[in-house]
């Protein structure tokens, strides 16, 4: 992956083997992504390289991400659950995604189109990121499937290692595991996750 945020916008995050090709959808979505970066860029807000991608933030603090993909390239925010969405713009990632925190493109001139609402979303984001402001914490009620908690019950260093995750990575274990509709293959999937949740980690992290 790509640790600098330049490297993203003219050869593209390296994560497959698109990486520095004319088929890179960075490449593909150029004018668009330099527009988008030009209007976070003009926010105050730091740019730097994570995951891959460039993100922009508020002294440490997280507030938007640049992407792009096949289809769309997106403007995605931090906190989300913070966010007042007046214009109501954004969406959720995904149909697991908690609140809507996605804003998504499909050519420059909608960038362009929407320039003051990004430019406002951004300073709202980024204020709230200067005062210290957090979303509050929601209580998340996991329903776990019975596989799961067979092998939690079997094996107490699991469980302890399972009750010390986030809420999220509790979750990304659960819709890993239930998403099996055979009982054999939600064991499977439970031994195969047995080494991230020992390690502290989602389903989903490397």
């Amino acid at each position: 992956m790509i640790t600098n945020s330049d490297a993203y916008f003219t050869r593209g995050c390296g994560r497959c083997a698109r990486f520095d090709t004319a088929d890179c959808a960075t490449r593909l979505w150029s004018d668009g992504l330099a527009e988008l970066r030009a209007i976070c860029l003009a926010s105050g807000l730091r740019e730097t390289a994570k995951w891959g991608h460039p993100v922009y933030m508020e002294g440490e603090r997280n507030v938007a991400l640049i992407g792009a993909f096949r289809g769309e390239f997106t403007l995605s925010f931090f906190n989300p659950a913070l966010m007042t969405d007046r214009e109501g713009v954004l969406e959720r990632q995904g149909p697991n995604t908690r609140h809507p925190n996605v804003i998504r493109f499909a050519s420059a001139a909608r960038v362009a189109e929407l320039r003051p609402v990004l430019a406002a979303y951004l300073a709202e984001a980024r204020d709230y990121a200067a005062r210290g402001l957090r979303p509050p914490k929601e209580e998340i009620t996991l329903d776990l499937p019975e596989e799961l908690v067979a092998a939690l019950d079997a094996d107490p260093a699991l469980a302890e290692a399972f009750n010390a995750l986030t809420p999220g990575r509790q979750k990304s274990h659960v819709l890993q595991i239930g998403g099996a509709k055979k009982s054999e293959t939600r064991i499977a999937r439970v031994e195969k996750l047995r080494p991230k949740i020992l390690a502290g980690k989602g389903a989903l992290d490397r």
